[in-house]
């Protein structure tokens, strides 16, 4: 299992552009990938799971990635966060 922490940078907070995108690149690996934020959880490759969330810029949030390919996910869904969030 591999986890990182992300502070969410983009003003609006999680909203339905760079979720989407979050989402289509989760689903491109086997591994489940999780995204907690406070006492939420979401599934990275659920779009309204994720926008439950509700994380708003400053929130520190936590994904993790469990399976075959998690470190390939991982990284994969920091560089999304990072160019969008």
């Amino acid at each position: 299992m591999k986890s990182f922490t992300y502070v969410i940078t983009d003003r609006v907070g999680i909203h339905a552009r760079p979720a989407g995108i979050l989402v289509k690149e989760a689903q491109k690996y086997g591994a489940d990938i999780s995204v907690r934020s406070g006492e939420k959880q979401a599934d990275a490759k659920q779009l309204m799971q994720l926008m439950s969330l509700g994380a708003k810029c400053g929130d520190e949030i936590c994904v993790t990635a469990s399976g075959t390919d998690e470190e390939a996910a991982c990284s994969a869904v920091q560089e999304v966060l990072r160019e969008y969030l």
